[in-house]
This record gives C-alpha cells, sequence and structure tokens, in this order.
C-alpha cells in the first residue's frame, strides 16, 4: 500500500510541477510507520480520513475560491503568524491583498488574456487576491527567489484553481524571468508586490548602473543598502503604458534623503504615483513597523496634477499580537481612493505644486494631520466656574439632531461664553436616554433598518441551492451601506462592521448550509466515547430559537424550578457557612473534600438517637433542616430532569415536523434579523453614551472653580486638625492599659465600649445572586467585588440586569441606602456605603450587611471593617480555609469594638470630614494641574503673550 500511495503522490508532483515539494515523504518507510499489518492498518486509517463525506469539497466555494484553498491559505497564515521574522513575510494578509486589488482597480478588467504580475510572490496569496477581483479571471505570472516559498506559491495556484499560473524561482532584480521576445522586460496589464523591506543585498549579481533593463534610467539609482525603490522602479518598468500597480513598502521611502529623494521627485514628476495609503503598525508577519500602500498608474500620468493621500493608521483591530484591518476599514479606504473623496484628518488631494513645496516629501503627516483635537482646559473655567460655550458648541452634531436637547441641559452662565448644567451630572444619562428628540432619532434609525429588513427578508427567504455566498453579502452589506450613508450620528461603516461581523461568525455557516442542502433542520446525532447517542443538535436552528418561538411556556417552569432549586441550595450554603466550621454543628458530617452528603447526615441522626442523654439538640435540629433541604433539592433535580426530557421530546418532535416556511420564518426572523437588530441598538447606545460621558467630563471638570475649591480644603484642613486635637489622648501608643481603658479580643478599648460580633447588630447579613443572572446592555446596575472599593462604589465597569432579573434577585439581596457592601473575592475585604439612588443588586462576590439603625452607625461600621481591627479578622478567615474567599460565617463572626450610638456618629463624621479632606485635596490637584494645562495651551499657541 505504501508503495502505491508514492506512485499516486509521484505523479501528482510530475503533473503540477511539484517534484521535491510533496513527494518527498516516503509512506512505505518501516522505521516510521511499522511493519507488516501495522504498516498497512496506520495507512489505511490515513486513506479513510479522505474518504469521509465530509471533506468533499467538489460542490462547496466560499468567498468564491474552494474550501481546500482557504483551508491551505488559513494554515500558511497560521504558520506566517507563529514564524515571526524569519517565514513571516513570505505571506501578505488577505486584508491588505483585498485593498490593494480593489485600488488598482482589476475588477475592470475584460478579459482573462489580461494579466497580472507580483516579482516578489512569495506564497502567493497577495497575486491570488488580487487575481480573484476579476470577474473573468486573469493570466497569473510570479517570481520567487526562496524555492520552498515558491512551492508553496505553486500549490497555493493549484488549490484555488489556477493550475495555469506561471511561478518561477529565482532573483527577480539580478535575474528577472518573464521577457519578451527582444530580451526586454514583459509588461504587464496589473502588478503587485510586499517586497522584503529595505533589503540589504538587493543588488548581489547586478550591476545598477548597467541593467540591461533600464529599471533605473531617468529615475536614478537606489542605495547599495536599501533595496525598496529598486522593487519599484522594477515594478514601473513592468507595468504596460496604461498599466497599474501597488507596492507594499516602509513610511521610510516617502520621506527619506539623497538618492532615494531624487528618485521620488522624478517620479512625482512623471506622474507615475497615483495615491499613498497610509497601513497601521503591525500588521505583517516579517516586521512590526508600519507600512503604506503606493499606488502605481501610467495611464495618463503626465496629466496627472496631485497625488491622492490617504491616512488609515487608526483604523484596525487587535487580533493576537498583531493588528488586523477590520472589513469597515477596508470598505473605507477603498471607497474613498476609488472615489477620491477628501474626508478630514483621513484623506485628501495633494496638489503637485504643494508637494514641490515642501520638497517632494511625500510624509502623509505633512498633509494630513490626523491627531484627535486637543482637549482644551479653560483657565477662566478654572477660576470662575461654568462650562465653555465652545466645548458644548463642539457637539454640534448631536444638536443638530437633538436641537432642544441642549437648552433642557444648559443654562446660561453670570458671563458671556459660558454655561451651566441644569441638572446633576448623575441624570444627564437619563435625560438624554428620555428626550423625545432622543426617541424619535432612535426611531428614524430603526425605521433605516427596517426598509432595508423589508426589502432583503423575502430575498433572503428564497436562498436556494446553487446560489453564491459572495454575492448575497455582497448584496446585503451594500445596501445597508446605503441605506445609512448620510445619516447623522451613526457611521455608516460602523452599522457595516456589525453585520459583517455577524456574517463572519454565523451567518456565512448558516448561508452555506442552504446553498448546499436547502431549507432543511437536519439533526446530527452527538455521540459520547462509546458511541452512544447521547442528544442532536441543529447548526441551522439551535435549540434556543426553537423554545422561544414554540415552547416558551415549558422554558418558564423549567426556569421556575431552577429558582426553587437554587433557593434550597442556598439555604444549604448558609447553613453550612453557619455551622459547617471547626467545632460548628455541621462539622461531624463534612467529609475530607468539604461536602456535606445525605448518606452522612442519616448516619449521624443515627448515631443521636441511639444516645438520646447525650444528643445536642441543636445540632439535630440543624441535621434534620439540612437534611430537609437536600431531599428538596433532589425532588426538584428530578422534577427538572423529567420537564427538561419532556420539552427535549417535544423539541426533536417539532424538528422533524418543520415545515419550510418555518424554518424560513425561525432562521431569517429569529435568528439573523434578530441579532443584527440588537446590533443597531448597542450602536445606538454607544452614540448616546459618547455625548452623556463628555457632557459629565466637562461639568465635572469645572464645577467648582479654584478659589471656592481652596476655601474648602482650608476649611475642611481646620476642621480635622480640631478633631485630631479632641482626640489626641485618645491613642495609646504603649502596651499598658491607661485608666479608663480595658483589654479586649480585638485590642485596648475604652470601658465604655462593648465587642459584639457583627451579627448581633445586623438585621440582616446575606451574599448575592448565586446563579449566572441574564446580563443587559442596561437597565438596572449588577454590582461585585471589582465595583467596591473602600468608601465608594465604581459604575465604570458595570453589569446590567432587567426588571425580571433585578426583581428576582432582591428577594435574596436588596441593596438599600446606607447599607454595607463587602468585597468576598478578589481584593477581598473592601468596604464601602450603599449611596442613595443606586438601584442595584449583587453577584456571590459582594455581601451585603444591613446594619440595625437603632444600634449602630454605618459609616463608623464602614470605617472599623476598613480599619486594622477589621482587616486582621477578614485575612485571618481567609487563612483557616484553602479557598480566598469571604464565606457569610466568616463575615458574622467579625467582632466589632463599639461606642454608644452618639459617640459612633461623632467619631463616623470625624472621618469622613478626613475622607472629604483628601477628596477635595485629589480635587485641587487636579484643578492646579489642568489650570496649568490651560496655561501651557495658550503660551505655547500664541493666544497669550509672554509678557
Amino acid at each position: 500500500m505504501g508503495d502505491r500511495i508514492n506512485t499516486i503522490i509521484t505523479k501528482l508532483a510530475e503533473a503540477n510541477d511539484l517534484k521535491g515539494v510533496i513527494d518527498v515523504a516516503d509512506f512505505n518507510n518501516a522505521d516510521k510507520l511499522g511493519r507488516g499489518k501495522e504498516m498497512q492498518d496506520r495507512l489505511s486509517n490515513l486513506v479513510a480520513i479522505f474518504e469521509t463525506p465530509a471533506l468533499n469539497f467538489s460542490k462547496n466555494r466560499a468567498d468564491g475560491d474552494d474550501i481546500l484553498g482557504d483551508a491551505y491559505e488559513y494554515l500558511m497564515r497560521n504558520f506566517a503568524t507563529q514564524s515571526g521574522k524569519s517565514k513571516g513575510q513570505f505571506y501578505t494578509p488577505a486584508e491588505v491583498s483585498r485593498v490593494i486589488s480593489q485600488v488598482i482597480g482589476v475588477n475592470s478588467a475584460q478579459s482573462q488574456s489580461q494579466t497580472i504580475y507580483d516579482p516578489t510572490c512569495g506564497s502567493g496569496s497577495l497575486l491570488l487576491k488580487s487575481a480573484d477581483e476579476a470577474e473573468r479571471g486573469l493570466t497569473i505570472y510570479g517570481q520567487e527567489m526562496d524555492n520552498a516559498t515558491r512551492a508553496l506559491a505553486r500549490m497555493n495556484m493549484i488549490l484555488h484553481g489556477h493550475p495555469t499560473a506561471e511561478i518561477w524561482q529565482d532573483n527577480t532584480l539580478s535575474s528577472p524571468y518573464f521577457k519578451d521576445a527582444d530580451g526586454s522586460l514583459k509588461t504587464f496589464d496589473f502588478a503587485v508586490a510586499n517586497p522584503p523591506f529595505s533589503s540589504k543585498a538587493w543588488s548581489n549579481g547586478l550591476d545598477p548602473a548597467k541593467d540591461e533593463f533600464q529599471r533605473f534610467d531617468n529615475y536614478g539609482i537606489p542605495p547599495a543598502k536599501n533595496g525598496d525603490y529598486a522593487f519599484l522602479l522594477h515594478m514601473v518598468r513592468s507595468l504596460k503604458s496604461n498599466g497599474k500597480g501597488a507596492i507594499i513598502l516602509p513610511h521610510g521611502v516617502l520621506f527619506r534623503g539623497n538618492a532615494e529623494a531624487d528618485i521620488r521627485k522624478n517620479l512625482i514628476c512623471k506622474g507615475i504615483i497615483k495615491g499613498i495609503i497610509g497601513l497601521p503598525p503591525n500588521l505583517f508577519y516579517g516586521t512590526g513597523i508600519p507600512a503604506c500602500i503606493i499606488v502605481l498608474d501610467k495611464e495618463d500620468a503626465e496629466n496627472r496634477q496631485g497625488i491622492f493621500m490617504i491616512d488609515a493608521s487608526k483604523g484596525f483591530v487587535k487580533d493576537g499580537n498583531k493588528n488586523r484591518l477590520r472589513e469597515q476599514d477596508i470598505h473605507k479606504i477603498v471607497d474613498v481612493f476609488n472615489k477620491q473623496l477628501e474626508v478630514a484628518k483621513y484623506s485628501r488631494m495633494v496638489p503637485v505644486q504643494e508637494i514641490e513645496g515642501n520638497e517632494y516629501n511625500l510624509n502623509i503627516p505633512r498633509y494630513i494631520d490626523s491627531q484627535e483635537e486637543e482637549d482644551i482646559q479653560d483657565i477662566e473655567a478654572h477660576l470662575l466656574g461654568g462650562i465653555p460655550k465652545r466645548d458644548i458648541e463642539a457637539l454640534s452634531d448631536y444638536w443638530q439632531v437633538y436641537p432642544t436637547l441642549q437648552q433642557e441641559l444648559f443654562e446660561a452662565a453670570n458671563r458671556p461664553g459660558y454655561l451651566m448644567l441644569k441638572i446633576p451630572g448623575s441624570e444627564v444619562k437619563a435625560c438624554i436616554f428620555t428626550h423625545p428628540e432622543f426617541i424619535s432619532y432612535g426611531k428614524d434609525i430603526q425605521a433605516v433598518f427596517e426598509t432595508w429588513q423589508g426589502k432583503h427578508t423575502p430575498l433572503l427567504k428564497a436562498i436556494q441551492p446553487g446560489d453564491k455566498p459572495k454575492a448575497i453579502i455582497y448584496a446585503l452589506s451594500e445596501d445597508l451601506l446605503q441605506g445609512f450613508t448620510g445619516k447623522s450620528l451613526i457611521d455608516k461603516y460602523d452599522v457595516y462592521q456589525h453585520l459583517m461581523t455577524y456574517w463572519v461568525e454565523s451567518m456565512k455557516d448558516d448561508v452555506y448550509i442552504l446553498v448546499e442542502d436547502g431549507w432543511k433542520a437536519e439533526l446530527t446525532a452527538v455521540t459520547n466515547k462509546k458511541g452512544v447517542v447521547t442528544d442532536y443538535v441543529c447548526e441551522l436552528i439551535p435549540k434556543e430559537l426553537m423554545i422561544n418561538r414554540y415552547f416558551q411556556t415549558e422554558q418558564a417552569a423549567i426556569e421556575t424550578l431552577e429558582t426553587k432549586k437554587d433557593e434550597f441550595v442556598r439555604q444549604q450554603e448558609e447553613l453550612q457557612e453557619e455551622h459547617g466550621g471547626e467545632e460548628g454543628l455541621l462539622e461531624e458530617v463534612t467529609n475530607d473534600s468539604g461536602k456535606i452528603t445525605k448518606a452522612n447526615i442519616n448516619l449521624r441522626i443515627k448515631e443521636i438517637q441511639k444516645n438520646p442523654l447525650f444528643a445536642d439538640v441543636d445540632e439535630l435540629k440543624v441535621l434534620k433542616s439540612y437534611l430537609k433541604l437536600i431531599e428538596s433539592e433532589a425532588e426538584l433535580n428530578k422534577e427538572i430532569k423529567e420537564a427538561t426530557q419532556s420539552l427535549h421530546n417535544q423539541g426533536l418532535k417539532k424538528y422533524r415536523e418543520l415545515t419550510e416556511d418555518e424554518i424560513k420564518n425561525l432562521v431569517v426572523d429569529d435568528k439573523w434579523m434578530q441579532a443584527l437588530r440588537q446590533a443597531i441598538a448597542s450602536e445606538m447606545d454607544r452614540i448616546s453614551q459618547r455625548l452623556a460621558q463628555r457632557i459629565k467630563e466637562l461639568a465635572e471638570r469645572y464645577e467648582k472653580p479654584l478659589p471656592q475649591l481652596t476655601t474648602q480644603f482650608e476649611d475642611l484642613t481646620t476642621k480635622v486638625e480640631a478633631h485630631l486635637q479632641k482626640n489626641g489622648d485618645g491613642v495609646v501608643m504603649s502596651m499598658d492599659i491607661p485608666e479608663g481603658y480595658k483589654k479586649t479580643e480585638v485590642g485596648i478599648i475604652p470601658n465604655d465600649w462593648e465587642v459584639y460580633y457583627i451579627s448581633e447588630i445586623a438585621k440582616k447579613i446575606t451574599d448575592g445572586e448565586h446563579a449566572t443572572p441574564r446580563r443587559t446592555t442596561e437597565g438596572y446596575y449588577l454590582l461585585s467585588a471589582r465595583n467596591i472599593h473602600n468608601g465608594r462604589i465604581d459604575l465604570t465597569d458595570v453589569d446590567f440586569v432587567g426588571e425580571d432579573e433585578y426583581q428576582r434577585i432582591r428577594k435574596r439581596c436588596n441593596p438599600e441606602p446606607d447599607d454595607i457592601v463587602l468585597s468576598c473575592s478578589g481584593t477581598i475585604g473592601r468596604v464601602s456605603i450603599v449611596p442613595s439612588g443606586l438601584e442595584c443588586v449583587m453577584v456571590r462576590s459582594a455581601a451585603l450587611i444591613k446594619p440595625d439603625k437603632a444600634k449602630v452607625n454605618s459609616y463608623f461600621i464602614q470605617y472599623i471593617l476598613q480599619s486594622r481591627v477589621g482587616q486582621i479578622q477578614i485575612l485571618q478567615s481567609l487563612n483557616q480555609g484553602a479557598q480566598a474567599n469571604l464565606f457569610l460565617n466568616h463575615i458574622e463572626g467579625l467582632k466589632i469594638p463599639l461606642p454608644p450610638l452618639p459617640e459612633q456618629k461623632a467619631i463616623a463624621q470625624s472621618l469622613s470630614d478626613v475622607d472629604a479632606l483628601i477628596t477635595e485635596c485629589d480635587r485641587l490637584i487636579t484643578k492646579k494641574r489642568n489650570t496649568k494645562q490651560g496655561t501651557m495651551q495658550e503660551l505655547l499657541t500664541g493666544k497669550k503673550a509672554w509678557f
């Protein structure tokens, strides 16, 4: 069998010019594959893999390319990613290749006889992506110096359906292969290249001054140690008189001097450079430096009066350790370049006369200022208060859409040029969200989407076998882009990206299924390791879609049972936290892994009942309570299992009964359109968040003028110094017990203070939701440990829940003003007070303490827990267990030294004044820093004289 495989592969290699590439493996090697039956079994299993029906790609085309070819490119991309500098240069990212192919107009090719050429083709990825843009195809030529990389390119061509492509191995600069009959360089309709950057050995085997192909005549010879312009000039010489090309080079070619400056000047004067596109950094696998695309066009070059420039350096997304152009970035670059659109801070047509004035320097920042506007600090506002009117006017895009919102938010200050916020900063977001103009704008945007949805829903439901996925997404995306063109505030390319992201993540796979198999809800069996079927899945229609449309009542019943079960589990956890520690009432039934089982409880109850005289009544009561909870949980588990199985069976039955129209409704209406509708809604939310955040930022910046802050700071300093003088005698500096004090388990305290467990002075101690809540993008705050900081609750990175989840969780945990919240995981032991107006619930990583206000002051308890007394106890509680979590029984056991209530309030007020002093100090420092920045901005821009 091994010999037969070798023979077949040898014939494939000979037929496809791949000798020495795919025929190097020996499938008859006994040392590596075993002998006799062992080899036969191993090779049989290998062949069986390729006989799998799932690997039959003969009918399946992906984005115009076959699946096998795309799989090969995927492997090359990952090889480039992992190989880094050593091998990464052979591969050009597909996104950059697509930009190049579209800006040089490959799609205008009229016949396959037209040619495309890559003088440094690497693995052929750039060449292939460019050629594929031509609807009628192109004749492909490429040259690559490295033999192994040339083999990759050859494989790539074959697997992508271009077996006739000519790929030659040799040095392009010293030994160009493609020549005409007279020995001159062959010229092409299109050329693309991503040569090695700044090659130091470019002239090996070549005397540039005597170049037989005259590539450097009338331009100049590139520097001996930098070959960037050598490759560019080779491309220029390889283009027909109306040829078009693009080359990727480092930014240095745009501004370096000496010989390169002369070459650049000659190229500009001849009009060959049509455009320059600055790309983001870290896109390419061989280097992290930013690069640019230089677009060449010989057609009508002598009449070219300018160079079109784009600064696309800020449009990308992080993808592992590299950056990547998004779909919206690609589309925007191509649209702007091909339509020659001038976009502020992004693109412009730069006249040759202006370039000449800059000594033919093409550095993009000289012509396009893409820097964000500096946030000006207004000195007068810092000194006298009020928000500068110019900062509000800078939000004019919003006021054009919401013309009366500005009047509802702001009023004139006591001097011209400044405004005051009418409402508290915390109410700005709510004011925006509920404003009629915001609601009206949201409806307008929704109407645009619904118009697009109404147009394309019938077309999507008409998908049939044989349709082209690439054509489908093109029609969808272009029409969506067109629909949102000209809409204020919302960026049409952001909307486009939402669709393209969803296409890649989910919709694309669905469409491939439909164009292969039609509208069928086919179930696939899921088996375990023994081959037993355990479930069925439908890739096209997930269970959730079926449940939401047909079985909402049944699902709600299951969720109700699960909620009841969670309550029983929570009660078990509370009992274990209260009685499960050392010498606790549940100690005897807790196994080595910390679990309590029904068997252990029953055994312990029998032992107690055998010796009733020595029985602990409390222990027996707790054991029976815990046993009842276990049994209740088990009964609910049984009900949940039965209800889930019933729902599963109903679902399977419904899958088999689905009509084609029902499948279309589920896929198009419930799956695709619902996902896209939510994406548009999130974009609307982002728009309003930006406005609210900016207004809040300005309000906080200028809320208190510098003189007022200084006065408050001085007043608080005086108040704190008075507190320190008053309370100074109470500080114990020695180990001796002063008169009027006593020694306790928490330290030395005054005689009229008492020590209490926190459970004795709290009405309720609980933690947050144990199950995973259903989160939403807005609604009620869902606090976790990360939101709790000492003395404050941070809402900058917070989750949300809807009304139903909020009401459900509040049954367990209902934070109210002046309650205490405590972090129980992560950074454990941070404490804050719940402020008024905060509607929130919590997850398990946070605990809630509801103090008995007749006994204690909440702020006093907060300070005690923040103090050394509280933090040492918390640390000791953590050291008792293997897990770094603070449990309720730990919190309940914390000891609090407590003075009479009036003294608690006085101490809490003193410490609150100190906190306020620190806050005002921070504000004062920030205010002075901003005032300094504003002064520098005015002095350094000439707005104020130095003297």
